[in-house]
């Protein structure tokens, strides 16, 4: 069996020998579908496979799967069911479900209808044959289509929880007017860093900020890619008419940062996060004023 793609159909090629036994195939699943439905999930249940769903929610799910199943195997058509293996995805992967279970049960269900058409058709060892050729192809094809469909969407979204986690991991926030503060932990990779650059210029253009303060204390290193990445988001930052002030340099990042040759007169630098915010304010023109008996920080006392 081999099918065409057109415009919005499906057209399968089948010769008439394939097509009769699909046909007298289909009919039998059918005949059969409460007996082989049962089958297939009281053997999901025993091979310990979706254990994150209960007896009554697989058996919902086999249904569906079934009759999924038996209309691939009558038109040559998976847009059906590669739309029906998306919408299982997005159920059932946040309960927990790994990919081996999706294939498993896909594969055990090959293997229950293909028990069922060796009872049917075992007195005659040639029409077996015959009806297993037209049918291992088609069982084979609805495995992978499931199996794609099910990794495909799992990697999405696990794409989507990556994302969450970067914007948790670095974000943006305003502690007085016109100045905002990025605080950023943990490793920079290029992708990091690129979305870093991205939530930092939406943050000025919301906020209208003058000065920004982005704070890499809790970085543990940083390669020429990152470093020559975080100078581009200073000059991003000053066209769009902030200053950038980068505090908590370690003295192994500083060390990288000379022998890769970062041009560090587009970086102003404050040795930690306090003295950022005092120089951040200082550049806004706030002015502290000090309770009675309250000592002003180090850096705003009057030199002796």
């Amino acid at each position: 069996m081999r099918n065409i793609k057109g415009k919005g159909t499906t057209i399968s090629l089948r010769n008439d020998s394939t097509s009769a036994l699909l046909t007298e195939l289909v009919a039998h699943l059918r005949q059969n579908r409460t007996q082989l439905r049962e089958e297939w999930a009281r053997r999901i249940t025993e091979s310990q496979l979706l254990t994150a769903m209960t007896k009554e929610e697989i058996f919902v799910e086999a249904t569906s799967v079934y009759d999924n199943y038996v209309a691939v195997l009558e038109t040559g058509s998976v847009e059906a069911l590669q739309a029906y293996a998306r919408d299982l995805s997005e159920r059932i992967i946040p309960r927990g479900v790994e990919t081996h279970e999706v294939v498993g049960i896909v594969l055990l269900l090959r293997d229950v209808l293909a028990r069922s058409l060796f009872k049917k058709y075992q007195s005659d060892f040639a029409l077996l044959n015959r009806v297993l050729d037209a049918y291992e192809p088609a069982a084979n094809r609805i495995a992978n289509t499931v199996a794609v469909g099910f990794v495909q969407e799992r990697e999405r979204i696990i794409r989507q929880q990556q994302e969450a986690i970067r914007e948790l991991s670095t974000p943006v926030l305003q502690v007085r007017e016109r100045l905002l503060i990025l605080p950023i932990i943990g490793v920079i990779d290029p992708q990091r860093a690129r979305q870093l650059t991205e939530q930092l210029l939406r943050g000025i253009r919301a906020n209208r900020a003058k000065v920004v303060v982005i704070d890499i204390t809790g970085v543990p290193a940083v390669d020429a890619t990152v470093a020559n990445h975080l100078v581009q988001t200073v000059d991003a930052s000053r066209l769009m008419g902030a200053t950038v002030i980068v505090t908590g340099l370690s003295a192994e990042i500083a060390q990288t940062l000379v022998t890769i040759g970062v041009d560090l007169s587009k970086m102003k630098t404050i040795g930690d996060l306090q003295g950022g915010i005092e120089e951040a304010e200082r550049l806004l023109g706030y002015k502290v004023i000090l309770e009675a008996g309250e000592t002003p920080p180090a850096s705003k006392r009057p030199a002796v």
